[in-house]
């Protein structure tokens, strides 16, 4: 890992949840658009110290944006099927065809936006730092097997059901437990975790099949358009 990712590893798992954590503590959950655009910040820090000694391109922030769109557009219209959606399949994408700081900032800001639609609220910055850390994570692990063009399909499937259920649902349920529990005692706090598991494994079965239509096409059309204009090349 070099020094760039190790500083990128230590702002998206350090400081963002000092960050929520901070808004937990302190601002008693109720500032949870400061926290919101703090976490923002905070993306965007190793997003734009990975391009080192150049400015980012307009197409290159003009991609990230679209499949913030795109992301939160999937969020709103499958928005008859709780919990059935296809934007961890579209974080995870991000960050595989465009890097893991790429990813973070397309989870976050994603987690952000789609929730003007679906109600902000002190699960925001919790959603927006789940959503980054899935897609900063599938950027480290597949990156550079995405440059190579042989991305295992199977295996991004099992990462995205993995990282659905563990890492996105249990940072939901703690989020859950600490703001609407008034006595946490572990067995209130083992209940909220155990009436989350059939949500987790919803969410993260759609993940899979999500990412089982969508991940080849689009990563195909990424990997074509960063060759053809240079975008995100280190």
């Amino acid at each position: 890992m070099g020094r760039r990712t190790r500083l990128a590893a230590g702002v998206i798992l350090v400081f963002v949840p000092l960050l929520i954590a901070f808004g937990i503590v302190f601002l008693k959950g109720r500032s949870y658009y400061f926290i919101s655009i703090c976490v923002i910040v905070a993306a965007m820090l190793p997003f734009f110290a990975a391009f080192e000694d150049r400015r980012p391109q307009a197409r290159e922030l003009v991609l990230i944006s679209s499949l913030v769109v795109i992301a939160t557009a999937g969020r709103a219209v499958f928005f008859m099927l709780p919990h059935f959606k296809p934007v961890t399949a579209l974080v995870i994408v991000a960050g595989i065809g465009l890097g893991a700081e790429a990813g973070f900032l397309t989870g976050a800001m994603t987690g952000f936006v789609s929730n003007f639609f679906f109600g902000q609220g002190p699960w925001t910055p919790w959603q927006m730092f789940a959503f980054g850390v899935i897609g900063f994570l599938a950027g480290l692990l597949f990156e550079k097997r995405m440059r190579r063009g042989n991305v295992p399909l199977v295996g991004v499937c099992v990462y995205g059901f993995l990282a659905t259920v563990v890492i996105y649902g249990l940072l939901l349920d703690t989020s859950t437990a600490l703001s609407v529990l008034e006595g946490l005692t572990w067995q209130s706090v083992l209940a909220c975790y155990v009436a989350g598991v059939p949500v987790n494994i919803t969410h993260g079965v759609s993940t899979v099949v999500f990412l089982s239509l969508c991940a080849n096409p689009m990563l195909k059309k990424i990997r074509r358009m960063r060759k053809k204009y240079g975008l995100l090349m280190e």
